[in-house]
């Protein structure tokens, strides 16, 4: 049998064809923006507040009208839609960098037809740091997504993996007093919940879709009976654990916004920025990545060369829910400071949306997770500064801009080829 050579071009980053879904979506939000925001729009001054008082370096504050501020930001959006759709008809997808711009924009225009007149203005220190803040978890369980799909292993149970991290963290930060030992418990929980997982599909060949399924809602329910028979009955010496202090970078934290934003984060944060990078210089820099995404794609060509693909697979399912366990972290011991019944929320399955939409790549599924980060800030400060929006449309939010997200800008994308497929040696 001649040697099959396993090379960085045979598994290279899947090329899908234009979709007008992108251009036809960006374009109708942008007569929206256009119409209903600036022609039709509220009547008042926006005020776009840049810097907190307490910061070094000052950005001054300015204030435009509303109609006239939202009509500049719909013929920009106008703009960008009608160059995706000539890239389109060029046969060429939408650069995601553009679709990114597009999103800033949409956002101020958003933010300032909301707080037209209002008083405090649009802080965005404030809304931006509680973007990232909210984003942590999603960004974390989308990076569990793609180390589980790259190497063939489709993970369902991301949302039980951030709950199983958010309980135990806050239950052995309690415990012991220590933080962070805490946060490495909440790892080390949701890592376990994961070898579950990878061990039924991969040795049993167990359907990967019912196992996560049947994870996520064994974790709920046993965080559920656990919360109800034992955290209400102690909860100041089993569920407070507190927050990580804030970390300052020297002279990093005192550039204007993003100072602010960046580089003033608790631990869980910094973990984001490292692993991130890291996760993607693995992935499409190192043999190590090479070899997950043969498994990925072609587990009986990476068998064939010598690659344990069951090894493989078991390995980075493991490791990616304990990325998953510290994002549960982030929820409790890196923002609320407790655990609640079921607080994530639904967030592992906005995880595993925001992995389609960033197409598999951990620096675009990033972008997507702060996208949603956003939409789940603007619930609670869209309540403060227009309290006429009905609470239920501000609640539903972030779930109707997943459906637009991936139905209108993910198009058709192709996972990794032997996502979701058992393999069985011989």
């Amino acid at each position: 049998m001649s040697k099959i050579e396993v090379t960085p071009g045979m598994f290279s980053k899947a090329e899908t064809k234009p979709s007008l879904k992108a251009p036809l979506t960006m374009l109708v939000s942008a007569l929206v923006v256009l119409v209903f925001f600036g022609f039709l729009g509220k009547a008042g001054d926006i005020t776009y507040v840049w810097s907190e008082k307490k910061e070094i370096f000052q950005l001054p504050s300015f204030t435009v009208n509303s109609m006239v501020a939202c009509t500049i930001f719909g013929a920009l959006l106008l703009v960008i839609g009608i160059a995706s759709l000539v890239i389109n008809l060029l046969k060429k997808k939408t650069p995601f960098w553009l679709i990114a711009i597009f999103g800033l924009i949409a956002m101020m225009a958003l933010l300032g037809w909301l707080a037209t007149g209002a008083v405090q203005g649009v802080q965005m220190i404030f809304i931006l740091s509680n973007t990232l803040v909210l984003a942590i978890p999603l960004i974390l369980g989308g990076m569990a997504g793609i180390m589980s799909e790259r190497v063939g292993v489709v993970n369902i149970a991301i949302e039980g993996q951030l709950l199983t991290g958010a309980f135990v963290s806050a239950v052995v930060g309690t415990m012991t007093g220590n933080l962070y030992v805490g946060m490495i418990a909440a790892m080390v929980a949701a890592g376990l919940v994961s070898m579950v997982l990878a061990s039924l599909a991969i040795k049993y060949l167990v359907e990967q879709i019912i196992i996560g399924v049947l994870l996520n809602v064994l974790v709920i329910g046993v965080t559920n009976f656990l919360h109800s028979a034992w955290l209400d009955n102690d909860s100041s010496n089993l569920n407070y654990p507190g927050t990580f202090d804030k970390i300052a970078i020297p002279f990093l934290s005192d550039i204007p916004v993003l100072g602010q934003v960046l580089f003033n984060n608790r631990i869980t944060v910094y973990l984001m920025f490292l692993i991130v990078p890291v996760l993607w210089y693995i992935l499409f820099r190192t043999k190590l990545g090479l070899r997950a995404r043969a498994v990925g794609e072609h587990p009986l060509a990476a068998d064939t060369v010598g690659i344990n693909v069951g090894r493989t697979r078991f390995w980075w399912v493991t490791i990616g829910g304990m990325a998953a366990g510290l994002g549960g972290a982030a929820l409790t011991i890196g923002n609320v400071g407790s655990f609640g019944r079921e607080m994530s929320g639904g967030q592992g399955f906005i995880a595993l949306a925001v992995v389609i939409l960033g197409r598999w790549q951990p620096i675009y599924v990033t972008l997507s997770a702060l996208l949603f980060g956003f939409t789940i800030i603007l619930r609670v400060w869209a309540n403060q500064v227009s309290p006429g929006i009905p609470v239920d449309f501000i609640t539903m939010v972030p779930y109707l801009v997943t459906l637009v997200a991936v139905a209108g800008f993910a198009g058709k994308v192709r996972p990794p080829a032997a996502s979701g497929q058992p393999y069985e040696k011989g």
